[in-house]
C-alpha cells in the first residue's frame, strides 16, 4: 500500500516540519544573520549537491532579490580534486545538506574556515561533518529522513532560506508571511488528486520541466523527482533557456511541466504556455491563477494569497505527489529507487 511508505508519511509530515522549524530554528538563523550584518559579507558561496543543490538555487533568487547578496554555487572539485580553492575571504560559506556526509562539501566549508570565512550549515544531522565546520547550524529537525528520495527535508531547508533572508531584511512583513507557509502545504495535501492525472503519463518516457525566477528550483528539484522515482528522463529548463534551442524538441504530445504561480514572470511564462501549445505538446500548468491553469491540457492548481518568494515551497510539494504516484503506477518502489541510497559520498 502506498500510505504505508516512507516516502508518503515523509511527504506528509511537511507541515507540522515546517511549524516546527520556524519557531525552533529562529535562534540559530537569527544569530547568523547578525554576524553576516556585523561582518558586513556581501557574497555567499554555498556548497550542496542532488535535492540540496536545488536549494542553492532558490536561495541564489532569493537572497538575490531581497538582500542584494551575491550568491554563487561552489564547484566542489576546485578543493578536492585540483586543491586550487578560490579566495573564500569575506564571504559566507553555507553549507546545505540533509546528511552532512559528503566529503566534498565538508571539504568546502573546511577551507572556508581555514580562510577566516563565516562558516554555516544547514542539515537535519546538528551531529555531522558538515555542522563540526560551521559557525553556525541551522538544524532543520525533520527527524530521520527514511526514503531515499528527499522532500521533508528539501522544503524545510527552503525554509530555513527563507527564514534566513526574512531576518536579514528585517522586514516584520516577510516574516508574517512565512507563518501561512505550514498551512498551504498543508491545504495541497488535502486538496490535490493526482492520481487520474497521473494515469495519463503512465508511459511517459521523456518530458521537460519548466520554471523561472524563484521556481527555477522548483524545475530542477521536480525533474530529479521525476528521474529518482520514476526513471523518466526529465530535463530541468527556465523558459527562457529553452527557447534557446531545446524548443526544437517539442512535437505533437510532448509533455511539458510548467511550474507558473503568480509573481513578477507569470506573463512570460503565460506567453511561454502559448509558444508550446502552437506546438501542441502536452502541457501540465502548476499555478493559483486560474486563467493560467485554463491554458493546460492538464492543471493542478496552488494555494492562492503565497507571495512568489516563498511560492517553491509550496509548489515542489504536487510534484513530490505526481512522482510518487507515478512510481506506484509503474509499479517502482517509491522507497527503493534502483541503483540509490540515503547517503551518498562524493569526493
Amino acid at each position: 500500500m502506498l500510505k504505508e511508505t516512507h516516502l508518503y508519511r515523509e511527504i506528509h509530515q511537511q507541515p507540522g516540519i515546517l511549524a516546527r522549524l520556524l519557531v525552533d530554528a529562529q535562534p540559530a538563523v537569527t544569530g547568523l544573520a547578525e554576524e553576516v550584518k556585523r561582518r558586513q559579507i556581501r557574497h555567499v558561496v554555498i556548497a550542496a549537491r542532488g535535492t540540496s543543490d536545488n536549494a542553492g538555487r532558490y536561495a541564489q533568487y532569493l537572497l538575490g532579490a531581497q538582500n542584494r547578496l551575491v550568491v554563487t554555487l561552489s564547484t566542489p572539485s576546485l578543493f578536492t580534486l585540483y586543491h586550487q580553492p578560490p579566495d573564500l575571504s569575506g564571504t559566507l560559506v553555507l553549507g546545505i545538506s540533509q546528511s552532512g556526509q559528503s566529503p566534498d562539501i565538508v571539504a568546502v566549508l573546511a577551507e572556508g574556515r581555514r580562510q577566516g570565512a563565516l562558516t554555516a550549515a544547514i542539515t537535519n544531522i546538528p551531529a555531522s561533518p558538515l555542522a563540526a565546520q560551521a559557525d553556525f547550524v541551522v538544524d532543520l529537525q525533520a527527524g530521520e529522513e527514511r526514503s531515499v528520495a528527499a522532500t521533508k527535508t528539501y522544503t524545510a531547508q527552503l525554509a530555513a532560506i527563507a527564514m534566513l533572508s526574512s531576518t536579514l531584511s528585517g522586514d516584520p512583513a516577510l516574516a508574517a508571511a512565512l507563518t501561512q507557509i505550514p498551512q498551504a502545504v498543508e491545504e495541497i495535501l488535502h486538496t490535490t488528486s493526482l492520481e487520474g492525472i497521473v494515469q495519463r503519463f503512465r508511459y511517459m518516457r521523456t518530458c521537460v520541466v519548466i520554471g523561472r525566477g524563484y521556481n527555477y528550483a522548483t524545475a530542477f528539484e521536480l525533474a530529479l523527482k521525476m528521474k529518482e522515482l520514476t526513471y523518466t528522463f526529465a530535463e530541468p529548463y527556465s523558459s527562457a533557456d529553452f527557447l534557446h534551442g531545446p524548443l526544437a524538441l517539442v512535437e505533437h504530445g510532448f509533455p511539458a511541466f510548467v511550474i507558473a504561480p503568480s509573481g513578477a514572470v507569470l506573463p512570460e511564462i503565460r506567453r511561454f504556455i502559448q509558444t508550446l501549445a502552437s506546438r501542441n505538446a502536452e502541457v501540465v500548468v502548476f499555478s493559483d491563477d486560474a486563467d493560467t491553469l485554463a491554458m493546460g491540457e492538464v492543471s493542478v492548481p496552488l494555494p492562492a494569497g503565497i507571495p512568489e518568494w516563498l511560492s517553491p515551497i509550496t509548489a515542489i510539494v504536487p510534484g513530490q505527489l505526481f512522482a510518487m504516484h507515478l512510481a506506484y503506477i509503474r509499479r517502482y518502489h517509491p522507497d527503493r529507487p534502483r541503483g540509490l541510497q540515503k547517503v551518498t559520498e562524493t569526493r
